[in-house]
């Protein structure tokens, strides 16, 4: 059992920077391959990025490809997204999720989610 906790989430300018966290429970954090996905009113959940068990591979979505950062430390039992060049569009709740098999956009493959947070970027 991993429980998941996002902090970090709040209201910036477009342009500006905001980081995230998600801190995990229990000792097996090293186990998991990790991940970012949002969800913004009226839409589905999508995937943000995702860092593998030992944060040698990262993905990311084209939307936020060279302007978001996933990063994770291992024995911290936490992971990151650092938000840079933040757009309008990036407004939404962000959820940190953990999977045990690498499936990385596939959000139904992910067994533990936080509880979301939420960044709200402005004109």
């Amino acid at each position: 059992q991993v429980q998941l906790v996002e902090s970090g989430g709040g209201l910036v300018q477009a342009g500006g920077s905001l980081s995230l966290s998600c801190a995990a429970s229990g000792r097996t954090f090293s186990s998991y391959h990790m991940a970012w996905f949002r969800q913004a009113p009226g839409k589905e959940r999508e995937f943000v990025a995702t860092i593998t068990r030992s944060g040698d591979t990262t993905y990311y979505a084209d939307s936020v490809k060279g302007r978001f950062t996933i990063s994770r430390d291992n024995p911290k039992n936490t992971v990151y997204l650092q938000m840079n060049s933040l757009k309008l569009e990036d407004t939404a709740v962000y959820y940190c999720a953990a999977q045990r098999y690498y499936s990385p956009t596939n959000y139904a493959a992910y067994a533990y989610w936080g509880q979301g947070t939420q960044v709200t970027v402005s004109s």
